[in-house]
């Protein structure tokens, strides 16, 4: 019989021991009595203390004694674990943490060294502690936290310099902008992230400014041009721009930084022209100066509250213009297609929702302003019922892919036929009243800037996100919790919602209920896809109890990603052609 016993615990210490070896752990167990039954030998990598005090049948007391006499004991550095000069106290506080039922604690036990150890008490009286070497990860926090100590300190610096400074990835979309660069726009950096020169400027300078950033990326050469910016708030702002291309192959990234020289370039004539009612600032010299970024927008710098009182926004004196209004909700529209109109000789400005609209129309009447044309963006929600509505002149609705060649035609054929005609009362309405409907059905979804907000608050499955959707050529904004996705989906209104379920400050199913609560009344809901660990019964009820329509599992891959997309999404309809 006991060679029987000595045979079955030679087998159980060879389990353990290979359990050790395959976790990477070192393992001891005492019994209720505190004595040892297993120590693995990895525990020596751990602690330098005599190998006798691994042996079955020593005290745990005995065992932490002899660590702390080692003087690499747990929370300490080598050099000062020494001046601890009290053992029994020590002994005692440890001993109680192997009675707990459970205690999990990091702790250094050298200069760079820190461990993970696991204790567990069962209900037999077992203990069984497990020690882990954690110093790598340690490691990789510490200098994440000196890293992230020193973006934020950078970050501060660039915001409290004058010079508009920004910094554009190889595929030239910004991904750091200072605050003098977000006055130029007039725009949060939260507004300028993640978008290219397209969405802010016009087509002419952004594909002039897209070739000379492409050229710093490719050559490594160093850009330089002065240049004359008009400012979001109507301010001239006189440049110096240079370009530097900075970082290693293959990841290298542009730097662009603009050079304010506008005391050199404007200067004071003196005060007999301030008391004559001219500007004390007259321009010297900017023939060197090429036309920049022109960021004002008259209309939108006005206060709605006044508009009434401050006049018409269109001057009714301007002869031979005709006059134009864009209603649109997206910046890129509006910012692209306003100077563009007065390119063509248009007197144009823009209103975003039906409040300005109603506001501008009201001010027109009041100073017996005509508007030749309105023009409506196609992809907005309410776009029919605003041309219902309109019947101050006649309406464009702009498709999602107009050309500029056959809007101008279209905005020139609708002014000459059109003007000073009004609405009949004939349900077809006159012959005149010239309306382009978009190919997308206006009562579906709009074209979205972003097609897919995803929800998730691991970092790892946020690059593999990011990875799998820019390979599909879909763009996206990655939420870190919640709060965030639902506040990412009121400011873009996506295609599509890839939303964990487990996240920090508002998990996925509360921020679910969230959307579909703000969506109420809305002619179609968001779909909203869960993304789970596990593909637990209590999950996807709990997913469909919150309002989400279907749910992916863990680990995800871009086959998995593309048919999730293809099934939710009218890809014709909702992505943008070329």
């Amino acid at each position: 019989m006991n060679d029987v016993a000595s045979f079955g615990a030679n087998i159980q210490k060879t389990v353990l021991e290979a359990t050790s070896d395959a976790l990477g752990l070192a393992i001891l167990v005492c019994d209720k009595n505190d004595e040892i039954v297993f120590a693995s030998r990895p525990i020596l990598q751990f602690y330098p203390i005599p190998a006798h005090f691994l042996e079955a049948g020593t005290r745990l007391k005995d065992f932490l004694g002899a660590i702390f006499d080692s003087g690499v004991r747990s929370g300490t550095a080598p050099e000062t674990s020494r001046r601890h000069a009290n053992r029994d106290e020590w002994i005692s506080e440890h001993l109680s943490h192997h009675w707990r039922e459970r205690f999990d604690v990091v702790e250094r036990i050298g200069r760079h060294r820190w461990i993970n150890v696991r204790t567990r008490r069962l209900s037999s009286g077992l203990g069984i502690v497990a020690i882990n070497d954690v110093s790598e990860q340690k490691k990789r926090e510490e200098q994440m936290q000196v890293d992230m100590e020193r973006v934020e300190l950078t970050e501060g610096i660039l915001d409290c310099l004058p010079n508009p400074i920004c910094v554009k990835d190889r595929n030239l979309s910004y991904i750091a902008v200072n605050k003098a660069f977000c006055a130029i726009h007039g725009m949060t950096a939260d507004a300028i992230l993640g978008r290219s020169v397209w969405d802010l400027l016009e087509p002419d300078l952004a594909e002039k400014f897209e070739r000379s950033d492409r050229a710093t990326l490719e050559s490594g050469d160093v850009h330089c041009q002065p240049e004359q910016i008009v400012q979001a708030d109507g301010e001239d702002l006189w440049v110096v721009t240079r370009k530097f291309r900075v970082g290693d192959p293959g990841k290298y990234l542009l730097v662009t930084c603009m050079n304010d020289v506008t005391d050199l370039v404007v200067g004071y004539s003196g005060l007999d022209d301030i008391t004559s009612g001219r500007s004390p600032l007259d321009v010297k010299d900017y023939s060197v100066f090429a036309p920049a970024q022109n960021c004002y927008d008259p209309f939108r710098s006005i206060d709605m509250q006044h508009l009434v009182e401050a006049g018409a926004i269109i001057d009714p004196d301007v002869k031979g213009k005709q006059k134009i209004l864009l209603m649109t909700s997206a910046a890129a529209l509006e910012i692209n297609l306003v100077p563009q109109l007065r390119r063509w000789g248009f007197d144009a400005c823009a209103v975003r929702n039906i409040t300005e609209l109603a506001a501008f129309k009201d001010a027109c009447a009041a100073r017996g302003i005509i508007i030749e044309a309105l023009l409506i963006d196609g992809t907005m929600a309410d776009t029919l019922a605003t041309v219902a509505s309109w019947t101050m002149s006649p309406s464009l609705v702009i498709a999602k892919d107009w050309k500029a060649v056959e809007l101008r035609a279209s905005i020139l054929a609708l002014c000459e036929n059109g003007i000073g005609a009004l609405p009949s009362a004939e349900p077809e309405g006159p012959a005149d009243w010239d309306i382009i409907v978009p190919e997308t059905n206006l009562t579906g979804r709009p074209m979205p800037e972003v097609e897919v907000v995803v929800a998730e608050d691991n970092e790892i499955n946020q690059f593999v996100f990011a990875q799998i959707l820019e390979g599909l050529g879909i763009s996206y904004r990655i939420a870190a919790n919640g709060e965030e996705a639902v506040k990412f989906w009121q400011q873009y209104r996506p295609n599509l919602v890839l939303m964990d379920v487990s996240m920090p400050v508002m998990n996925g199913f509360d921020a679910t209920r969230a959307i579909r609560a703000l969506e109420k009344n809305a002619v179609y809901q968001t779909p909203i896809i869960a993304v789970t660990a596990q593909a637990l019964d209590i999950d996807i009820e709990q997913s469909k109890l919150a309002g989400m329509d279907d749910y992916i599992t863990k680990p995800i891959s871009p086959d998995m990603i593309e048919a999730v997309y293809r099934k939710f999404v009218n890809t014709k309809a909702e992505r943008m052609t070329g």
